[in-house]
């Protein structure tokens, strides 16, 4: 009985160390060069990598940008973007290794690119948007705890990677094994933009109860939570309920401390 009980023991060790280091493999799927034509495609050099961000251009103050999810080409939701938010320029972020930019991806890569972009963005626009989905979430909500923006809008989002990953991996200790972890609950409070929450009804990789998590660290004067129902993680962009939900974003201003109430989720 030792002699199997030491044998289960080894062999769950042995795929703790393989789920820590496989996690980046696990987490980031890069996609190929950018759909959109290269004369749409802004280039921003950073520190250890170059990132390439499709682009819609626009006389405007007005900017979207949009990090995407962990394997998407973000070119190919420029469309629905710009449908929801006529008049503003749009910046599509490739995140490192997706759309032709170099370097790996990495959170802390993430986080510093974001800011790099952001700065580029409010160098030509006062009033910007940033959209966040998915794994792009956990992106948008950090920028946005250090920046000032317009709105926040975040689709099929979470409060953390750790807490995605333990319901994926119940019975490993993923608390200790991730590296990235994507905490957006930790700054969900530092906040003070209005922000929408658009979630799938029947999303199958990111749990509701993962979203709502999210969605209770917020300031309940800021927060709105949308859900699109009928719809999972993966196919929540093909229905036209998306780009009107992006599109009432728009209308959702954070009230006084002294008017207005946070609309609750459903």
């Amino acid at each position: 009985m030792s002699g199997v009980l030491l044998t289960i023991i080894g062999v769950y060790v042995v795929a703790c160390g393989a789920l820590f280091a496989a996690q980046k493999k696990l987490l980031y799927f890069p996609t190929g060069n950018p759909a959109l034509p290269a004369q749409q495609l802004l280039t921003i050099n950073v520190d250890g990598a170059t990132i390439n961000v499709s682009t819609r251009s626009a006389s405007s103050s007005n900017a979207v940008v949009y990090f995407g999810g962990n394997a998407e080409d973000v070119s190919m939701s420029l469309p629905d973007i710009a449908q929801a938010f006529p008049g503003h320029a749009i910046y599509m972020v490739h995140y490192r290794g997706y759309g032709g930019s170099s370097g790996k991806p990495s959170e802390k890569a993430l986080h510093a690119d974001a800011q790099a972009v952001y700065d580029h963005v409010s160098d030509r626009h006062a009033d910007i948007v940033v959209i966040g989905r998915s794994l792009g979430s956990g992106v948008a909500v950090r920028l946005a705890a250090v920046n000032p923006l317009e709105r926040l809008v975040l689709v099929t989002p979470f409060d953390s990677i750790v807490n995605v990953a333990k319901d994926g991996f119940p019975i490993f200790p993923v608390r200790l094994l991730l590296t990235e972890r994507f905490e957006s609950w930790r700054y969900a409070s530092a906040i003070s933009v209005a922000t929408t929450i658009v979630a799938a009804e029947k999303d199958e990789v990111i749990s509701l109860a993962r979203t709502r998590a999210l969605y209770a660290a917020f300031n309940p004067d800021i927060i709105r939570f949308e859900t699109i129902k009928g719809v999972g993680h993966n196919d929540i962009s093909a229905t036209p309920a998306y780009v009107h939900a992006l599109g009432k974003t728009q209308q959702h201003s954070a009230p006084s401390s002294t008017t207005g109430a946070a609309e609750q989720a459903h």
